[in-house]
């Protein structure tokens, strides 16, 4: 269905499907409403289950990956219709996934109904973008640095994600010092480097968990003493135990 100021979409992706990098000129809502999907900005990722979706704003690069068989729903809007119909204080936010509420929940379900009537569809879609803004934000995105020295410290510690690597042993090999990589996590993004790294390894279990393999592996291969302690540290992430978010993604 489509008007000149929205379309609204499904597409079906099979498992390991990408989309490169791209951009366009429309403000994308993606939402997963089967399976999940890992979605790239310039600034970071966003690892997005059934729960959540990712708000894109016009002009904004970003690529899509399906960690498993998913069915996706997406909403566009010209930038005429953001201009006219979204509340101000979402014109001026970046890229952002957040949770699907009840209310949200029920106008997705409502756009998607084939049986809705354009002028109807239009209203809902108009709807949507103020609801947006009464959301929480999700915490599955791992903002990444900016800096080329903060890039080779996240590098390395995304790529440790057993955590046998000591903060000084990673700035070291990123040919930095402590006190420096412990100054940019906080300035580039907004978070200390112990939770950044928290968060990454986190991310890193979720895109293995989507992928099939089962908690108490993860548990093992992420680093974790239990899977009572892997399980603790996920809820502080993602606000739902492993089990739930297999269960999602599934």
């Amino acid at each position: 269905m489509s008007e000149s100021l929205f379309t609204v979409h499904r597409a079906i992706k099979p498992r390991g499907t990408e989309l490169p990098m791209h951009a366009h000129d429309e403000a994308q809502l993606t939402f997963a409403a089967a399976g999940m999907v890992q979605v790239y900005t310039d600034a970071g990722r966003w690892l997005v289950p059934p729960q959540l979706a990712v708000w894109v704003p016009p002009g904004v690069t970003h690529r899509v990956e399906a960690l498993t068989d998913t069915e996706l729903w997406l909403v566009h809007w010209q930038r005429e219709a953001i201009a006219a119909w979204a509340p101000p204080s979402l014109l001026t936010r970046n890229a952002f996934a957040l949770r699907i509420g009840p209310l949200l929940r029920a106008l997705l379900d409502a756009a998607f109904a084939t049986s809705l009537e354009a002028e109807k569809t239009a209203l809902v879609v108009r709807l949507m973008l103020h609801e947006l803004m009464d959301t929480t934000d999700a915490p599955t995105f791992l903002p990444w640095p900016t800096s080329p020295v903060g890039r080779r410290v996240a590098e390395l510690a995304f790529a440790d994600h057993r955590q046998r690597l000591s903060f000084s042993e990673l700035a070291s090999r990123a040919a930095t010092s402590v006190r420096s990589a412990s100054r940019v996590f906080p300035l580039e993004t907004g978070l200390t480097f112990k939770t950044w790294r928290q968060r990454a390894r986190i991310v890193r279990a979720i895109d293995r968990l989507a992928r099939g393999e089962a908690i108490a592996q993860v548990a093992r291969e992420s680093g974790f003493g239990s899977t009572a302690a892997f399980s603790f540290a996920f809820r502080q992430v993602t606000a739902m135990a492993p089990s739930e978010f297999v269960s999602g993604a599934r």
